[in-house]
């Protein structure tokens, strides 16, 4: 009886291997599939270390986090290739701003952490699971993206929150995923922050990801990522009236650097 299982079970694999080496659509879907089981019980587990560990919702919790995070690519043959961590050694707050994908980006993401940093995310993916519980654990900042109000009153408690507690907040600035190999052009609201809490703006960007992940082509494989960690640019003494000019000059340089990173012309 177990021999016969033994053996379905390894015909089964056999399939799955040559379905994936002979249809990219099946390969996409097999491994967006593990991707997401991947996420929900490392999130699952994780939630328990931090309860034990640290007893609640706090940032220190994304230590452990970034810890099961980073064997990720592993299961799916991805590299890094980092440069610039020593510009996240600030003092105090700061904000930081970074180009924004798709699903993968949370490898990146816990590839260059910075301690005490906490992410700003939308308010749906606070229900999506063991996800969500870990990502509230983890001290993630969730905001009403349907409500221009209620998104302006919660950054501007992260303003308190991020000068009294001393901590950085990460923000995607294209406000959703973009797996165009450019940039979409920025919102505002993470530059409204750092210039009403006079913080500085770090830049951090990653290479495209078409080489390798393309949802519209069902494109999934192995391969490298580039990121880099740009100078602060800082915000002291700028007024609500700068805010279009540091937008527009952190897109341009993260633009310029996405490009080179990304081999494009």
């Amino acid at each position: 009886m177990e021999m016969g299982w033994l053996l379905w079970g390894t015909a089964v694999l056999l399939l799955l291997h040559v379905l994936m080496e002979l249809s990219p659509t099946v390969n996409f879907a097999l491994r967006i599939g593990f991707y997401c089981v991947l996420c929900l019980l490392a999130s699952a587990l994780a939630a328990v270390a931090c309860l034990l560990v640290n007893g609640g919702r706090t940032v220190k919790n994304m230590r452990i986090i970034k810890a099961v995070v980073r064997t990720f690519k592993y299961f799916f043959n991805l590299r890094f290739e980092v440069k610039g961590l020593e510009n996240f050694k600030v003092e105090g707050p700061a904000v930081v701003v970074s180009n924004h994908q798709s699903v993968l980006d949370m490898m990146g993401l816990m590839e260059v952490l910075p301690d005490n940093c906490v992410q700003v995310g939308k308010k749906e993916l606070m229900y999506m699971g063991s996800v969500g519980l870990i990502m509230y654990l983890g001290g993630v900042i969730f905001i009403n993206r349907k409500s221009t109000s209620s998104a302006k009153m919660v950054m501007s408690e992260v303003a308190k929150t991020m000068v009294a507690e001393n901590v950085k907040v990460w923000v995607y600035p294209e406000g959703t995923r973009n797996c165009t190999g450019d940039l979409l052009p920025f919102k505002k609201g993470a530059f409204h922050l750092a210039v009403q809490a006079q913080v500085p703006v770090i830049p951090v960007v990653y290479s495209s990801f078409t080489t390798f992940y393309n949802p519209k082509t069902k494109l999934f494989t192995s391969g490298k990522i580039k990121v880099e960690v740009l100078p602060p640019i800082e915000t002291k003494g700028l007024t609500s009236d700068d805010v279009t000019d540091l937008s527009d000059r952190c897109f341009n340089t993260m633009r310029e650097t996405l490009f080179r990173l990304s081999g494009h012309p």
